[in-house]
């Protein structure tokens, strides 16, 4: 059955759900639609798709509000969006409160999604039309049906949890329209009773749920996205913010209920390691691998692998993805182009950030402050990229870099990829084709994010944004296993495996020492997250589990002169001052939600 998504107009009015606590909407005849609803397996599965719909598009988050305002990418230390609608810019200088929209929407929609796949799980076993005759595999398609629900439903409390710490857990419990207000009325549970929910339902959904998909049921949940969503969870709850976290001592119900350990147990590293593994040793290769694409002669490229994981749809390294016709994003990562067709013509509005930008490793697997590395501060050379027919004259702090730089940064004088209209040729600087002064859209860095990029003119859907993939998994691992058992070899192992895809040598390999102890190794692991996962959406959730975003994401944001020509442009200056305080690792719960419920606790700070 195709996902298609469509509203089952009668059922959905009454799930207008502004919040957890508060429902809104009248349901004519509501008992008797759910049964119309659920005695078609058609009908049924319509339903079941309204809940899909709550999975995230977090390359645009057009859900939030704006077509393309983020906020994770342009939220964190990588990237910057020019426009300041976007909700990112308004998280990046600190002007938002419990009662701004971001703080709301993500709350609204994942408990509508919690409530849709609730009300799916108490109804299916209605089901009785559409279904096979034998009674065994009518059983067998409901079951399934119910594991997708059951799973979604996990997964919608795993993205609030990321979101905003503890988080009401509900249950199978479905709250009447009609319920007086102290049968609505629900504490926060604990971070811990809400990770043992969410990854108990997810091994109950398990079993049930397909090993794989094809064709137009690609988007459905696999018993793979189950059990990695399952090690996710473990793995957010061995994390610096949710294990030991002192910060948040006063965070207590009103009851007194502690809702985030307030002791460090390191334990919780080897449950997310263990379920990583068993991940791994369950679908690793026989469902997912990490993808490698050859060049046109047959030999592996490492730059097309890493540019393409994230373009060639569904493929063996996506573990969760989702349908995508949406353009805003490409929109964005094309450069303006002036006095180009519209073919190669965008806004080039998302820019990198130089911290990014000076993250990835040279060619020889070497950061850039190795004085072994080769790295060149001033100067040009002829240089050509990857993707090039020809050298080209650039600036020497860009060449010679490993292939992921090329593709995720587009910079001053880098040939566009869509070649269809001829050769055209990116130029940043103040006047310049894309650069600032040009016309409103401008790249505001002067580095455009060039990763995911569609090839063909940008205005093409039916693509797919990767949400989770094999590499992330990798890194998972490897970082859960180096907290609580560092000598283990399956460190080096995996770590290597995401280099060597990557075009780098691996540590103990090519010269390269591997890191020494176990905090060298945390700094290597957090390095190659930063590149390897660059702009996918993980850097900002990367460093408020680690809590280190006080530091990464707080004053001067540095990236390149775009007031000005050559050669000026080329010079390192602030483009924005950051804000970020303590109580910014969490969302504030929304202030609504917080005044209508005298037992909803808000977040530290807020």
């Amino acid at each position: 059955m195709k996902l298609t998504y469509i509203w089952v107009g009668l059922i959905m009015a009454g799930l207008a759900l502004p919040s957890c606590e508060k429902y809104i909407g009248q349901v004519p005849d509501d008992r008797l639609t759910l049964e119309e609803t659920f005695l078609n397996r058609g009908t049924a599965e319509q339903f079941l798709a309204n809940a899909y719909t709550m999975l995230p598009r977090e390359n645009t988050q057009r859900f939030v509000g704006n077509r393309n305002s983020g906020p994770w990418t342009g939220a964190s230390d990588e990237a910057e969006y020019l426009w300041p609608w976007c909700e990112s810019n308004a998280i990046n200088v600190g002007a938002w409160d419990p009662t701004h929209h971001l703080a709301e929407t993500f709350w609204e929609n994942y408990y509508k999604g919690i409530r849709t796949a609730t009300i799916f799980l108490e109804n299916a076993d209605k089901i009785v039309n559409g279904l096979p005759a034998d009674p065994a595999q009518a059983n067998q398609i409901k079951a399934r049906l119910k594991a997708e629900a059951r799973a979604l439903r996990a997964i919608f409390y795993f993205y609030l949890m990321r979101i905003y710490g503890p988080v009401v857990i509900l249950g199978d419990e479905i709250i009447p329209v009609d319920a007086p207000a102290d049968v609505i009325r629900r504490p926060r549970s604990s971070i811990d009773e809400c990770v043992e929910f969410i990854t108990s339902e997810l091994d109950k959904a398990a079993p049930d749920l397909q090993v794989t998909y094809s064709n137009d049921d690609y988007a459905r949940i696999t018993r793979g996205i189950a059990k990695a969503f399952k090690a996710q969870a473990l793995f957010y709850a061995a994390g610096p913010l949710f294990n030991g976290n002192t910060d948040y001592a006063d965070l207590k119900n009103k009851d007194g209920k502690q809702l985030i350990p307030q002791t460090y147990d390191p334990n919780k590293w080897k449950l997310a390691a263990d379920a990583y593994k068993a991940f791994i040793d369950e679908f690793v290769p026989s469902k997912y691998d990490l993808y490698r694409k050859n060049d046109g002669n047959g030999n592996f490229s490492p730059f097309l692998s890493c540019r393409d994981v994230i373009l060639d749809a569904w493929n063996k390294e996506t573990i969760l993805g989702r349908p995508d016709n949406d353009n805003a994003r490409n929109y964005d990562v094309t450069p303006y182009h002036n006095g180009y067709a519209g073919e190669v013509k965008g806004a080039g509005g998302l820019g990198a950030t130089q911290r990014i930008v000076d993250a990835f490793f040279m060619d020889n697997g070497r950061p850039i402050d190795d004085p072994a590395s080769g790295y060149q501060e001033t100067g040009f050379s002829q240089f050509q990229a990857p993707d090039d027919d020809q050298p080209r004259e650039i600036y020497n702090q860009w060449i010679n870099r490993e292939p992921r730089f090329y593709v995720n940064i587009t910079y001053n004088g880098r040939k566009w990829l869509n070649t269809n209209t001829g050769t055209v040729i990116t130029l940043l600087y103040a006047n310049a084709n894309s650069g600032k002064y040009t016309s409103n859209d401008f790249c505001p860095t002067g580095y455009v994010v060039r990763k995911g990029a569609k090839l063909g003119h940008w205005n093409v859907g039916n693509s797919v944004i990767v949400l989770y993939r094999l590499a992330n998994l990798y890194l998972d691992y490897v970082e859960a296993l180096n907290e609580y058992d560092p000598t283990h070899p399956d460190i080096l192992h995996y770590l290597n495996l995401v280099r060597e895809r990557a075009g780098v040598p691996g540590y103990g390999q090519a010269g390269l020492d591997v890191p020494a102890d176990q905090i060298a190794m945390r700094e290597a692991i957090r390095r190659e997250r930063q590149v390897e996962l660059a702009f996918e959406n993980v850097r900002y959730f990367d460093t408020r589990r680690w809590k280190i975003a006080e530091v990464t994401d707080n004053g001067p944001a540095i990236a390149l002169n775009i007031e000005k020509g050559l050669p000026e442009f080329y010079e390192k200056v602030p483009f924005e001052t950051r804000v970020f305080n303590k109580k910014h690792y969490l969302f504030p719960i929304p202030q609504k939600d917080i005044s209508n419920n005298p037992l909803l606790v808000q977040n530290t700070g807020w």
